[in-house]
Formats: C-alpha cells, sequence, structure tokens
C-alpha cells in the first residue's frame, strides 16, 4: 500500500480514534513526522502496516466522574471533619500547656519556700542549741537567757502561723 501523509486529525478519523490517540499512537510506532506548510504535523504511515482496532468509546468516563465528585465530597467531608478533631485537640493542647506552666510555676515556688524554710530551720536549730548550751552555763542571775528563749519561742510560733497560713 501506498505511504500517505496525513494529520493527527486525518489519521484519527481513518482509524477511528481521536486526534490524541492518533499522536500517541505515531509516537509509540516511532512513524516520521513534518510540518506542513499551514505548520500541522504530518505523519508518513503506510495505513495497510498499521494493525490498530480501536475500543469502542465507553461511557465509563461519565460514571467515573460522578464517581470521583463523590470520593472528592467524602474526601473534604473527612477532611473538615479531621480539622475540627484537630482544632479541638489543639485547643486540650493549649489549656494542658497553660496548666502546666501553672504548675511549674507553684512548683517553683514551693522550692522557693522550701529552701527558705529550712535556712529559718538551720537558723533557729542553731539559736536553740547556743540558747540549750547558754542556759546550762548561765547563772540563774543572768536575764539574757530568758529573753533570748522568749524571742525564740516568739521566732517559732510566727514561723509555725506563715506555714499554716500558706497550708
Amino acid at each position: 500500500m501506498p505511504v500517505e501523509y496525513l494529520t493527527y486529525a486525518a489519521l484519527g478519523d481513518r482509524l477511528n480514534i481521536s486526534p490524541a490517540a492518533a499522536r500517541s499512537l505515531a509516537r509509540r510506532l516511532l512513524l516520521p513526522r513534518s510540518l506542513s506548510d499551514d505548520g500541522k504535523a504530518l505523519v508518513s504511515i503506510d495505513l495497510a502496516e498499521v494493525r490498530h482496532t480501536p475500543h469502542p468509546p465507553s461511557h465509563r468516563q461519565a460514571g467515573n466522574i460522578a464517581l470521583l465528585a463523590a470520593q472528592i465530597e467524602a474526601l473534604q467531608a473527612e477532611n473538615a471533619r479531621l480539622e475540627a478533631s484537630a482544632a479541638g485537640h489543639r485547643a486540650d493542647y493549649e489549656r494542658e500547656r497553660e496548666r502546666a506552666d501553672r504548675l511549674i510555676g507553684e512548683l517553683l515556688h514551693a522550692a522557693a519556700e522550701t529552701t527558705a524554710a529550712k535556712a529559718a530551720m538551720a537558723r533557729l536549730e542553731g539559736e536553740l542549741a547556743a540558747l540549750r548550751a547558754g542556759t546550762r552555763t548561765v547563772a540563774p542571775t543572768d536575764s539574757q537567757g530568758p529573753r533570748r528563749l522568749g524571742s525564740l519561742a516568739a521566732t517559732l510560733v510566727e514561723a509555725d502561723r506563715k506555714a499554716a497560713a500558706r497550708g
């Protein structure tokens, strides 16, 4: 059979396929191409050598489009549900973070109070030890012993009241 020069549209008409399918077929078969005077691609083809049986046009595309549209809608609904869930989780995260920050502040404050209480306790124990050592050596006529003991008792009562007020 003779070799013909056809555009993709003419080749598609001859083979009962679309011009895009004709172009794809020409590429697959590695058919020689050239340009016509009007700028269109011409394919050099011997139709007797080409054994192409076109598939009948299917109506699957319309069904596929409807199916894909339904899937897109379902995915968009799922996306909206997940975004709402993520917003709820984000709110929980922020609330827990604020709570943790408050607790850290309270813990640091309690640690500072504990350190201050330990220092006061050490100071008071030192004073008590000094008073005990001093009361054994102080003569009954010395007026410093009872005054120191009264001051220590007042300091202990004041520290106890502060601790009760905090707790």
